[in-house]
């Protein structure tokens, strides 16, 4: 303040500052115009600035007081004291040294180390554990100690090693270049694992400084990672090193989820993807007929996503799991016990294990402490072929596991290699050539001999492939880099070019296994069916039993070795594992409510539907000229069902149809021998054996009805019913009319019956049966009757009968002999009362009420009855009706005929004698 009062300016204006900004060589084109804002308003958010000043370099400052000056366009007029600190800032950014790029820290030093030409770098878990503490954060934190040593992962790094000197001494792969590494150890710890790839993408330059002071970035120390087992520690460092295009080869990180090329875009693997391996573990479950199991799984990336994609797979697949558990080794013994109580008091007796060898071990010691448990497992590629696993006797319950490991390989020279390398660290000799011999248990005596053990090498094998991928990569893009440049210059390497060349590299190891990347950096998926069993000496060995090859069309991918498999407790069967027994043929499963669909009662199929093979999830309805078999489960043909001439009601009444023609051909013999009687001269001679002679052909053709209708006979049965039986009724209407013009020819003065003599008669009866044969012929033009299969009325068998085609003629029809035989009802009924001592037209009013009783109760019956018994119907129908006619009108003749010839006279009928019987 009072450096502004010497100056004279108790405020300062924008042109002050725009001023000072000239006399800096900057422009500052400040606008400060009328107060707005409090100084303390303003000094704060300068006070935000100051950190950002700082980073500002010299050919930037300008930039900083840009910012400035967009604080300062608030339009107020400042104190003193503000722009003075104002000022400081702005004088402490130009006057700022040339920023220096340091690491925060120590460097972090790789394991095992060797200088090439081209380094490469690794990351393994050569330790089991970390122990993280909890920090303060007022002091630097320590180096994380790592505990209990991994022979196997140890391994891995030396398979590396081996590889690379195998690489630098070949002359036909790298010539005149070597290859070096940097192996770090992650603990298997994935914040460590993260920690190893940020050394690998820096080294320590001359007083820890990065390198150039005008830049702060470098190119990577290695050209790739080999790396890490663990799919948490490979997800955590690919997505580290990914946007600096450094590719990452791993040999044992499976999970589906590092195919993603968006988020891991530099992310190789030499080991199958479990989208594979998940989706071959769900058919193999559903091989052996299990569909109720249960699931555990590490609870890491590696397990939550590969066990995710098993169930989707098992759910496809029709396999049902009974539970789920998560697990990871950090978690508390009481987390342990609580997933070994739901194992052991769960109904599956199959139990899925997708968990990483350092996950699982705490369980099984667990499980191991209340004894065998007596399930089946089902393993991951992680640990269905760990040596440690089957070593361990405490363990012996896993006898007859299986599952899904990589294919087994032999490295020749590693044997040689591992026990070189075993010697110099130990000090003794496999061959007996020092004075101590090399046991394989140095310090590792709990651990047995995995570091030496050669004879399962699927997983190092991997481990090899991933540095002769590299490798491969880096000559063909040395072979490139030659043949573009001058010979003088040496090549200039990039991880963006190993990157590129590794998508294209395609290649043969000595193991006979060719390898290529495809599009999401994976190889083609191909696994052992491992199954666990004990050998005489009581050893537990691992014995390939099938093979899986993604390869091949899907039908094809899985297949079984000769060899025999081992179950649990040495079983020669495969224990069974469902929730309900499977549903034999001709049921289907009907899911119990609340469970899974694996848990289901076996439900009969319904009529007309079956289930041909065993666990149907549904019956399936037959074709309609099929029907189900009494086991529901085959469709058969259903009876055809038809009137026919060998079963009772068809005898029955063909019996009665032969009965009354044969009745009404003898009522015709006796009426032709007393033709010249009275009796049966009385009332037209002509009309009465025309009617015995239509009562003959209505009994013929109920025949007609009887059989297997086809076309003709559909279209005969119904034509010939319709004109016989109006030409009966005709003959009786004109006999009737006969009657009843006959009592009018006996009153005085008439003349009727020469109105109505026989020519007349005959020809009425003409007429009235024409008009039939012209509706039965528009019937039969326009839609006739046809044989038709009803497989409406029965659902188990078929009716066949003879639709009537035109419902309307067929109605016709009847309706046309109804009007007649109502007609004739009701002229008899007038002339039941005239003065004959043999009244004829009782009788024919007797027959018509017997007629007409038997139609009318013939509809209801006809369209109730079901299947052939409507044709039944209609045949009783036709001759009782038939009969009525005979026996009403024939039958009384046949009586004075035959046994009261005395009253067969002309004055008998006249009503003339006086002990006279009337009828």
């Amino acid at each position: 303040d009072q450096w502004f009062t010497n100056q004279g300016l108790a405020t300062v204006t924008s042109g002050d500052v725009n001023q000072w900004c000239t006399n800096q060589s900057l422009l500052c084109d400040l606008q400060v115009t009328s107060p707005g804002q409090t100084s303390k308003g303003v000094y704060g958010q300068f006070q935000r600035l100051r950190g950002h000043f700082h980073l500002y370099k010299r050919g930037t400052l300008l930039s900083a007081l840009s910012d400035t000056a967009a604080l300062l366009k608030s339009g107020m007029a400042l104190r003193t004291d503000v722009v003075l600190r104002l000022l400081v800032v702005v004088m402490r950014g130009m006057a700022a040294p040339a920023p220096i790029c340091s690491p925060l820290g120590k460097p972090a030093l790789p394991l095992l180390s060797a200088e090439g030409d081209i380094n490469i770098g690794a990351v393994f878990g050569l330790h089991r554990n970390a122990l993280f503490k909890v920090h303060s954060f007022t002091s630097r934190p320590e180096k994380t100690p790592c505990i209990s040593f991994n022979p196997r992962e140890f391994q891995f790094a030396q398979t590396l090693i081996f590889a690379l000197e195998e690489i630098n001494n070949s002359s036909d792969l790298l010539p005149g270049l070597s290859l070096g590494y940097q192996v770090y150890d992650s603990c298997s710890s994935a914040t460590l694992a993260i920690h190893s790839a940020l050394a690998l993408m820096n080294s320590p330059g001359p007083e820890d400084s990065l390198g150039d002071p005008s830049s702060c970035s470098r190119s990577p120390a290695v050209l790739g990672i080999v790396g890490e087992s663990s799919s948490t520690s490979s997800i955590g460092i690919s997505s580290l090193v990914g946007p600096f295009s450094i590719p990452v080869i791993s040999h044992f990180a499976t999970c589906a989820c590092l195919s993603n090329r968006k988020e891991f875009p530099s992310f190789f693997r030499t080991i199958p993807s479990d989208f594979y391996q998940s989706r071959a573990l769900a058919k193999l479950v559903k091989h052996f007929g299990w569909n109720w199991v249960g699931v555990v799984n590490s609870n890491n990336d590696y397990g939550n996503n590969g066990i995710a994609t098993f169930m989707e797979a098992a759910w496809h697949e029709g396999v049902c799991v009974e539970y789920q558990e998560s697990i990871h080794r950090t978690d508390s013994r009481e987390k342990l016990l609580e997933v070994v109580r739901v194992i052991r008091r769960a109904t599956a007796r199959v139990v899925v294990l997708f968990l990483t060898l350092g996950d699982l071990i705490p369980l099984l010691n667990e499980l191991a402490l209340e004894g065998d448990p007596g399930l089946q497992w089902v393993g991951s590629e992680s640990w269905i072929t760990a040596r440690l696993l089957a070593d361990n006797k405490a363990y012996g319950f896993l006898r007859g596991a299986v599952g899904f490991a990589i294919r087994n390989a032999r490295l020749d020279g590693l044997e040689g290699f591992l026990d070189k390398f075993w010697e110099t660290v130990f000090q003794c000799s496999f061959e007996g050539v020092s004075s101590t011999l090399c046991t394989g248990t140095e310090s590792l005596a709990k651990l047995k001999n995995q570091y030496t053990d050669v004879s399962e090498l699927r997983i190092s094998s991997k481990v090899y492939t991933a540095v002769y991928a590299i490798a491969h990569a880096l000559h063909n893009l040395l072979t490139d880099l030659k043949n573009d440049t001058d010979s003088g210059k040496r090549p200039v390497y990039t991880s963006q070019q190993v990157l590129q060349y590794l998508k294209e590299v395609r290649f043969r190891v000595k193991t006979g296994e060719e390898i290529w990347f495809d599009a999401n950096g994976d190889v083609v998926a191909c696994y052992d069916l491992v199954n666990w069993q004990q050998e005489e000496d009581g050893t537990l060995q691992f014995h390939a039993v099938g093979l899986y090859d993604s390869s091949m069309p899907p039908e094809q991918r899985f297949t079984f070795n000769q060899g025999k498999l081992v179950w649990v407790g040495g079983q020669a069967e495969a224990p069974a594992a469902v929730c309900s027994e499977s549903c034999p043929t001709g049921t289907r499963k009907a899911v119990q409510k609340g469970k899974p669909v694996c848990c289901y009662d076996c439900v009969p199929c319904a009529e007309g539907e079956i289930s041909n093979i065993t666990d149907s999830n549904g019956c399936y309805r037959c074709d309609l000229e099929y029907w189900s078999n009494e086991k529901r489960d085959r469709c058969v043909l259903k009876p055809v069902e038809f009137l026919s001439y060998e079963e009772i009601i068809g005898i029955v009444l063909v019996f009665f149809s032969l009965l009354g023609s044969g009745v009404t051909t003898l009522v015709a013999v006796v009426f032709s021998i007393h033709k010249d009687t009275p009796i049966v001269r009385a009332n037209n001679s002509e009309l009465s054996f025309l009617l015995l002679f239509s009562l003959t052909l209505c009994f013929l053709c109920s025949l007609t009805f009887i059989g297997r209708p086809s076309e003709w006979s559909c279209m005969l049965r119904h034509t010939a019913f319709g004109i016989t039986f109006v030409l009966c009724i005709s003959c009786v209407l004109g006999k009737t009319i006969v009657v009843l013009m006959a009592f009018r020819a006996t009153l005085p003065a008439s003349n009727v019956m020469k109105w109505f003599g026989p020519p007349q008669q005959r020809l009425s009866v003409l007429a009235f049966t024409l008009i039939q044969v012209l509706i039965c012929v528009l019937w039969l033009t326009v839609s006739p009757p046809f044989p038709y299969k009803n497989m409406k009325t029965y659902k188990e068998k078929i009716i066949l009968e003879c639709d009537v085609g035109s419902a309307v003629c067929f109605w016709a029809v009847l309706g046309y002999i109804g009007l007649l035989a109502v007609l004739c009802f009701v002229l008899a009924f007038l002339a039941r009362k005239l003065p004959d001592n043999f009244n004829e037209a009782k009788f024919i009013t007797f027959s018509m009420l017997i007629f007409c009783a038997v139609w009318i109760t013939f509809i209801p019956a006809y369209v109730s009855s079901p299947g052939k018994f409507t044709v039944a119907v209609e045949i009783f129908a036709i001759l009782a009706s038939s009969f009525g006619l005979l026996f009403c009108i024939f039958v009384p003749k046949c009586f004075i005929i035959l046994l009261r010839p005395e009253q067969n006279t002309k004055k008998h009928m006249m009503g003339k004698t006086s002990n006279d019987t009337r009828y």
